[in-house]
């Protein structure tokens, strides 16, 4: 396969684009299993009708695992708000909604995201009472189906030249709470340095969904938790600092 140009390198992965279409090729270290859950996340999601580049192939390029998708033309939401910073609260106001109307579909054989908290938790760098604490939070906390993106940011959010949304990786996506996935955003923000950001979307969003913002708040270290076992190191020492105000005020 011949590519035009690289447009990502990513930590155990490279982006290029070919023609009308983007690969995704995966270093040879890479688990087969989380390349072929990416590749069923995406193709399970556009079920739901979400803007998104469709799929179109699974496979092996010199060994190593590969997935081909559409390519949008356009750029990133995060580019979009560096250029117009005068707009950036348009924008903002513009990701709440698209993050809205993620949580409003049903995809019902997604992984559910309580599970994957849980396994993460237990794979954290936390005592055992902290994980103890965590755990029966995160047991407690309503039960819901709504889909949850993962991994929500500017950055995965390309405008097309006639103003569509289009939303990218969909590698972390689950079925469950949707204050959890705002969660995550929020600490996104936050381990970019963006914490007026971060408070003023998480602002946005609670007057959007009508949701309390103790209610997000509560799932702040439990996500903080499951998010330092794949964190960068020097992200780990943040995240865990969450994750250790069990009573998070």
């Amino acid at each position: 396969m011949k590519f035009d140009k690289t447009i990502a390198v990513r930590e155990n992965k490279t982006i290029y684009k070919t023609g009308d279409a983007v690969v995704k090729v995966f270093d040879s270290s890479y688990s087969k299993a989380d390349v072929l859950n990416e590749a069923l996340n995406q193709a399970r999601i556009e079920e739901t009708g979400i803007n998104m580049p469709k799929i179109r192939e699974v496979l092996t390029i010199d060994g190593k695992w590969a997935i081909v998708s559409d390519f949008i033309e356009g750029k990133t939401m995060a580019q979009l708000m560096e250029e117009n910073p005068d707009k950036y609260d348009e924008y903002l106001d513009k990701f709440v909604d698209l993050q809205l109307d993620i949580h409003n579909r049903k995809a019902p054989l997604l992984n559910k995201l309580k599970d994957k908290m849980h396994r993460k938790i237990s794979e954290a760098d936390l005592d055992a009472t902290t994980k103890y604490e965590l755990n029966t939070r995160l047991e407690s906390m309503p039960k819901h189906n709504k889909v949850c993106h993962g991994d929500f940011n500017p950055a995965n959010i390309i405008i097309s030249p006639d103003g569509t949304p289009y939303v990218l990786d969909w590698a972390h996506a689950t079925q469950g709470n949707a204050s959890a996935d705002v969660a995550r955003t929020y600490l996104l923000f936050c381990l970019k340095g963006d914490e007026m950001i971060a408070k003023k979307y998480l602002d946005i969003f609670c007057k959007k969904s009508d949701t309390a913002r103790q209610y997000v708040q509560k799932w702040m270290p439990i996500v903080a938790a499951s998010q330092s076992v794949k964190g960068k190191p020097e992200e780990r020492e943040f995240l865990l600092s969450w994750a250790d105000v069990v009573e998070y005020e």
